[in-house]
């Protein structure tokens, strides 16, 4: 899985782009959100991304905030929408504002988002509303405590957890049991079976 693009732009468009990494083109599907913060061509990048496998392709969605990343994650588990109506609703509102609407259950601001209808409103507000207030809580939690490298490590055993269907705020102290146990030096997957064994015990 590629978590994470670093390299020069060398094609900028509004849903698209493609970052050379040393010689070799990545296609990136991204939200408006992130093209708005993007340089001009060649500048350098380093995005979040998400790689979505198909039977028939393997996609590659960049973001520019981490947030950004897991609105979009948990957006996917909704029923109904899959990476490309996921990045759309990003393109037609804040991430503060996604997360004020589902957290209030704001269902006219979220009809106002393109592809958007009422049925899909609902059952964002249903099946996420309970999830996005512990949304920041690996970056406020994690970063105070960890420098950056082991802060990303850190953020990709949580993103982990929750994709196997824990709770985020468990996962984030599962994650943070682990590190505490195995120190800076340990890598993803020894956090990972350390977290998992901590959830276990629980």
């Amino acid at each position: 899985m590629i978590a994470q693009v670093r390299g020069r732009l060398a094609v900028k468009e509004p849903h698209r782009i493609v970052v050379d990494v040393n010689g070799v083109g990545y296609l990136l599907f991204i939200p408006l959100s992130t093209f708005y913060q993007l340089p001009e061509v060649p500048g350098e990048v380093c995005l979040h991304t998400h790689t979505h496998v198909r039977d028939d392709a393997i996609q590659l969605f960049g973001f520019h905030t981490r947030d950004e990343q897991l609105l979009f994650e948990l957006l996917q588990g909704v029923s109904g929408i899959g990476p490309r109506l996921a990045t759309n609703i990003l393109s037609g509102i804040s991430v503060d504002e996604l997360i004020s609407a589902l957290s209030g259950g704001d269902l006219p601001r979220l009809r106002a988002v393109p592809g958007v209808g009422k049925k899909l409103a609902e059952r964002l507000v249903v099946e996420l509303r309970d999830k996005v207030p512990n949304l920041r809580l690996p970056a406020q939690t994690i970063r105070a405590a960890l420098a950056p490298a082991e802060d990303r490590t850190v953020d990709d055993v949580v993103s982990a957890l929750v994709n196997l269907g824990c709770n985020r705020k468990e996962a984030v102290q599962a994650a943070e049991a682990a590190r505490k146990e195995l120190g800076a030096a340990a890598e993803f997957e020894q956090l990972i079976k350390a977290a998992l064994r901590s959830l276990r015990d629980a």
